[in-house]
């Protein structure tokens, strides 16, 4: 028998008390410690790139520095200073450098291709002091939010508008490691892209997701690559479902925010006759419930009309008076929209949306995004002239 259960009521509770107020203070000092070292790493970054640019030819000159350096601090302080993390820390200062200097040095001119920095050089009468207050300023302030694991994914990120929602998003979200890499790795920013106006897609890098409306949680195609379903083999609908409630944080974290699950194959019955969602949530930020409907082929207008009777259905009988009207969502294996849009009313709350059982291609869905873009770019010209 532990300590705490041989202890009375009163001692239980004091001792839960506790152990919870110094579980929240290891998590404090932990969290201070990365975001320490997070800085620290910056600082580094800025130093080696300040000293490449004295003059020197770079690529020998920068390869012995970083060998020199590595054994110096590693003999001196122990692991984390190896020659790749030293590289990773210079290209951390590279790619992150306007966020921080923009702060500390606002006149200073800078270059964002990631292919030559220029810092404006101190002069030397710059007293010691003033030096080390700028210093101070740079591991003080809040830049970063993430760990430095989070970091080595993001910075490699090329583009800045996709880099910057995937740090909103782990931050707010507070998205482990391997959480943020199969965002990223499923497409996360390009799905949610293409789904949205241009503005809402400038959104989305400097404000991360907003769920304002049912078409903010709208993904196209859903990744379904944790299931562990082939994309050849033959599968039902019910072994789809299955699939999905053994896997369900999983899914959770693929429809996005505010989901909470509340039953799978829920049953109502209307005029004598027992009908079944497949599964029902409950979106907390829209404030309504979330109907899902599996098709494991291509979606059938018949299929339209069923998902337009259950949302009918829960409108009118199951929400209270303060929920926002009940969403549909048929997720398929493949979508027409044209009969999409001709089966159902513009006013209609019901969604067709494709799923995809293995990780959708980057390139292609950038293309499309880059294209997409463009295109919106000709018409918005076209309509203001």
């Amino acid at each position: 028998m532990t300590p705490l259960e041989n202890a009375n009521i009163t001692d239980s509770q004091l001792i839960q008390k506790i152990e919870t107020i110094v579980e929240l203070a290891r998590q404090r000092v932990a969290s201070v410690v990365n975001l320490t070292m997070v800085h620290t790493y910056f600082e580094i970054g800025r130093l080696i790139i300040e000293n490449e640019q004295q003059g020197n030819e770079r690529a020998e000159y920068g390869k012995n520095v970083l060998q020199n350096l590595s054994k110096h601090l590693t003999a001196k302080f122990g692991k984390g200073f190896s020659e790749q993390n030293l590289r990773n820390m210079r290209q951390f200062f590279i790619v992150y450098q306007n966020r921080a200097l923009s702060i500390r040095e606002p006149k200073e001119q800078q270059n964002i291709d990631n292919k030559e920095i220029k810092i404006r050089q101190k002069p030397s009468s710059e007293s010691e002091n003033e030096q080390n207050t700028i210093r101070q300023t740079v591991l003080s302030e809040s830049f970063f939010k993430l760990g430095w694991s989070h970091y080595l994914i993001l910075m490699r990120i090329q583009n800045a508008q996709e880099r910057n929602f995937y740090e909103i998003e782990a931050g707010r979200q507070n998205w482990s490691e391997p959480q943020l890499k199969r965002q990223y790795n499923s497409s996360l920013y390009e799905r949610l892209a293409l789904s949205r106006d241009k503005e809402a897609v400038m959104k989305l890098a400097n404000e991360g997701q907003i769920i304002e409306k049912p078409e903010d949680i709208l993904k196209n195609p859903l990744s379904l690559e944790f299931l562990g379903l082939e994309e050849k083999s033959s599968y039902t609908e019910t072994e789809l479902e299955q699939a999905i409630i053994s896997k369900l944080h999983n899914f959770l974290l693929e429809l996005g925010k505010g989901f909470l699950f509340e039953a799978r194959q829920k049953r109502f019955t209307f005029d004598e006759k027992h009908f079944f969602v497949d599964l029902v949530f409950y979106n907390r930020l829209l404030q309504c419930y979330v109907l899902i409907d599996l098709k494991t082929d291509e979606l059938k207008h018949q299929d339209l009309g069923q998902m337009q009777m259950y949302v009918n259905y829960f409108d009118r009988y199951v929400k209270v008076n303060h929920e926002k009207p009940t969403i549909g969502i048929l997720l398929c294996k493949k979508k027409n929209d044209a009969i999409v849009e001709l089966t159902l009313p513009k006013e209609a709350n019901i969604y067709a949306s494709e799923y995809s059982l293995y990780l959708p291609d980057k390139q292609t869905l950038q293309y499309k995004l880059a294209e997409w873009t463009s295109e919106f770019e000709n018409l918005h010209r076209i309509v203001k002239n």
